[in-house]
């Protein structure tokens, strides 16, 4: 067998009380495999199993850091013991870079404990035995009692321990049994120079559970006989152990112990206590408060108090069922050292192990953001060390923690007080994965989404928790627009940034276009910076405010509006005053506005003008010009269908004056004139009519006119239609498409100034009858003279907010 020097720092050991304590290194295990052989010099090694360390007083655990420890009674197999005083064990540490142990290095590890300090009774509750020791001045087995004789043949042992026999009581009755036979149950009996022992697993056939002061008990009751020609000797040998005695709290745990044991004191009223001392691995704690440890008793308990996570133990991490949580371990032992007048002293070692549950840790994530320098940071934790962050994903793309660096993204970690960390992540509002949102009036919601891949714990398991973090920020300008107008235009100048991205411009409800503006024969013009809108006097969507003789003040209206919401921010407006000699408006509610410029040689007397109905005369007039007024169903005024045009006509005309003379009259001083007036309409355009009749040409203008003057005139003037029922339908649209319409027995609800949508259909087909709504209105009943009534329409005149279509 190669022996070899132990590397440094490999193993440390320690006696603590009655138990060899020795801690091997993991880090110089890392990826290697160990045994271990506990090796006695007569019989060479022997290769440590769960059943032998049963049975011979051995542990093979590991620490709360993960490091591999083996404990070991004094009273164990293969010690070597020297007078009860001083005690030896030597153990093989066998390595290997392979699972089958082949080519395996062997360190050889010697130990040694003193310990002279015996009490009356001494009982070790390991974690996978119970041991008690009873001093006795039962003379030795043998009288050439040696270390030898301990490994001597089985037949030896067997008629040496045939003097021992052992009496074990139990719920199913009493079972005596001898020292071998024992053996083969898992037991270990015997006896040192002046001491007496017993070690048995937990749980087996012959123990019993009881329950003292709330706290599971596994007891074996025994008794120890020893017969030598005329001595008869019985040893009680009873031994008993707690198996719980555990609970938690979210930031305890709490390890209680019964302090009398019944069937340990015999005489309870004797029973006096004389020390309790508390340790954490090998170690006693001398002030378990200065650790915020609590260690309390009263009559009945032993209580020790550990908060979560405190020195001494480890708090690690882990994931059950996809979620973040924390385990915290910790090495406990406690000794109990009290008298009594059947036993004198006892002490009582309780060594424990003891593991939370799993408990879930839900992260936080605190929203660091500095608004001021367009800079998310974003702190995700509280983590244990044993965290780390491995990759990040931000919006939908995926980065290492190496390409989220080149990335300009700035990814550190922040220490805290109580050792856990947090990963701090900063990014830039403008980078490209940020989701941004225009919101409100000049607000942008930047939304940082993250998805945060972590490794966990020793196993490395993966770990994802994904993030939302927002700021609104007021870092957007709402445009101003500014306003001009020369002798036959207007113009509107606002600034480019954000149209068409954040707002669009409307024209009514129409949108701004390249083909609106064409359409109505606006002119636009872009620079780097800004928009020039120039408006025609007479192009579509115009609202005319004033009309009169030789003058016009005109306004255009376009509205600012968010681009998904359609929400109206701004209303640009601009307004002018027009000097102009001639012009004809045709508005949407019929009303025609003409001023008309006569100019003939010599000059007529405009006064005398009129329209086809002579009663139709000029409002305002001079030597040259003559301003008429009046609606379509008025004055004479004709109708006709061209494609989808509704056309009116009417014309001014003045009329020859004849002198009186002779018979016949044929001097004339001034000339025949005739001037023709056109208004054309879209035949299915849903005409936007206003709310107030007296103020007809604040509505914007709908059709187009025309003036055309003629020398001479037919005669033949227009007629009325005689008024006559139709077969007319209206009905009420829900919204201005006319796409989807009320039931006749739906109730309509509408706010004040909240426009009505109503269709009036004409089913008469004949080409020779025309839709004229001259008196509209809403009544409870199709009777014509039923009241009340809410008109719409007054001898053409609109009286309600209504868009009207026919």
């Amino acid at each position: 067998l190669a022996l070899y020097v132990l590397p440094l720092g490999f193993a440390e050991s320690s006696c603590r009380s009655r138990i060899f304590w020795m801690k091997l290194n993991k880090l110089l295990l890392q990826g290697k495999f160990f045994q271990l052989e506990i090796y006695d010099p007569y019989s060479g090694p022997v290769l440590l199993d769960e059943k032998l360390a049963s049975r011979c007083g051995y542990v093979l655990s590991e620490d709360v850091w993960g490091n591999p420890v083996f404990r070991a009674s004094v009273l164990g197999c293969h010690v070597a013991n020297e007078a009860d005083e001083l005690f030896s064990l030597t153990v093989n540490i066998k390595v290997s870079s392979f699972s089958s142990m082949r080519a395996a290095v062997t360190y050889t590890y010697p130990m040694y404990c003193s310990y002279a300090s015996w009490a009356s009774r001494e009982i070790v509750c390991e974690e996978n035995y119970m041991e008690v020791s009873v001093k006795t001045d039962v003379p030795a087995v043998s009288n050439d009692y040696t270390v030898a004789w301990m490994s001597a043949l089985p037949e030896t042992q067997n008629v040496a321990y045939q003097q021992w026999q052992l009496m074990f009581v139990s719920p199913s009755g009493r079972k005596r049994i001898t020292v071998s036979d024992a053996v083969k149950l898992g037991y270990s009996f015997n006896n040192t120079l002046s001491r007496v022992y017993l070690r048995a697993p937990y749980h087996s056939n012959e123990s019993d559970v009881s329950v003292v002061s709330g706290v599971t008990m596994n007891m074996i009751t025994s008794t120890s006989m020893y017969r030598q020609r005329w001595l008869l000797l019985l040893i009680d040998t009873t031994a008993s152990c707690p198996v719980d005695g555990i609970s938690f709290t979210d930031t305890t745990l709490t390890w209680t112990v019964p302090r009398v044991i019944p069937t340990l004191v015999v005489q309870e009223s004797t029973f006096l206590s004389k020390s309790i001392v508390m340790g954490v691995g090998d170690q006693v704690i001398v002030n378990p408060a200065e650790m915020n440890f609590l260690l309390e008793y009263n009559e009945t308990h032993i209580r020790i108090t550990i908060p979560i996570g405190a020195e001494g133990g480890k708090l690690e991490s882990s994931i059950s069922g996809g979620v973040y949580g924390v385990i915290y371990c910790i090495d406990l032992f406690l000794e109990h050292t009290w008298t009594d007048a059947g036993w004198q002293t006892t002490k009582y070692t309780v060594i424990k192990s003891i593991t939370t549950p799993f408990m879930p840790q839900i992260p936080t994530v605190i929203n660091n953001t500095m608004p001021e320098e367009r800079l998310f940071n974003v702190a995700f934790g509280h983590f244990l060390p044993d965290v780390s962050l491995v990759a990040i994903t931000v919006g939908n793309m995926p980065f290492s923690l190496r390409e989220a660096q080149h990335h300009s993204f700035k990814i550190y970690e922040t220490p805290f007080s109580n050792g856990t960390k947090a990963f701090i992540l900063e990014v830039s509002f403008d980078d490209p994965y940020v989701l941004k949102e225009y919101v409100n009036r000049n607000e942008t919601k930047y939304t940082l989404l993250v998805n945060y891949t972590l490794s966990v714990g020793l196993e490395m398991t993966l770990y994802h928790h994904s993030a939302e973090v927002e700021c609104v920020l007021a870092d957007i300008e709402v445009p101003e627009a500014v306003g001009s107008c020369d002798e036959e235009n207007l113009y509107l100048t606002l600034p480019t940034f954000g149209l068409h991205h954040y707002w669009d411009l409307y024209l009514g409800n129409k949108l701004l276009n390249r083909h609106l503006a064409l359409t109505n024969g606006y002119l636009a013009a872009t620079n780097s910076t800004h928009l020039i809108l120039q408006i025609p006097l007479f192009a579509g969507g115009l609202i005319y405010q004033e009309v009169s003789f030789q003058k016009i003040k005109a306004r255009f209206d376009v509205a600012l509006r968010k681009v998904r919401t359609m929400e109206t921010l701004q209303m640009f407006s601009i307004s002018c005053s027009f000097n102009t000699s001639a012009f004809i408006i045709c508005h949407p509610d019929g009303t025609i506005m003409v001023s008309a410029q006569m100019k003939t040689v010599p000059a007529i007397d405009m006064s005398k003008t009129k329209l086809r109905d002579s009663s139709c005369k000029p409002r305002e007039y001079n030597e040259a010009h003559a301003f008429f007024k009046f609606h379509v169903t008025t004055c004479g005024t004709s109708v006709r269908f061209e494609g989808d045009h509704i056309i009116y006509e009417n014309e001014i005309s003045y009329e020859k004056e004849t002198l009186p003379g002779q018979s016949i009259p044929t001097i004339t001083r001034d000339p025949d004139y005739r001037l023709t007036i056109l208004c054309y309409y879209q035949a299915k355009e849903t005409l936007v009519l206003g709310a107030f009749s007296s103020e007809p040409a604040t509505s914007p203008p709908f059709g187009s006119g025309t003036m055309v003057p003629h020398s001479s005139i037919s005669s033949s003037s227009a007629y009325r239609r005689v008024r006559q029922a139709l077969n007319v339908v209206s009905r009420v649209s829900k919204d201005e498409s006319f796409m989807e319409f009320y039931g006749p027995s739906m109730a309509i609800l509408k706010q004040p100034m909240e426009p009505v949508f109503l269709e009036v259909e004409l089913k008469d087909k004949s080409p020779k009858v025309e839709l004229y709504l001259e008196n509209c209105w809403v009544a409870r009943s199709p009777d014509f003279n039923y009241t009340p009534r809410w008109n719409i329409t007054v001898d053409g005149q609109v009286v309600l907010n209504v868009q009207l279509t026919h």
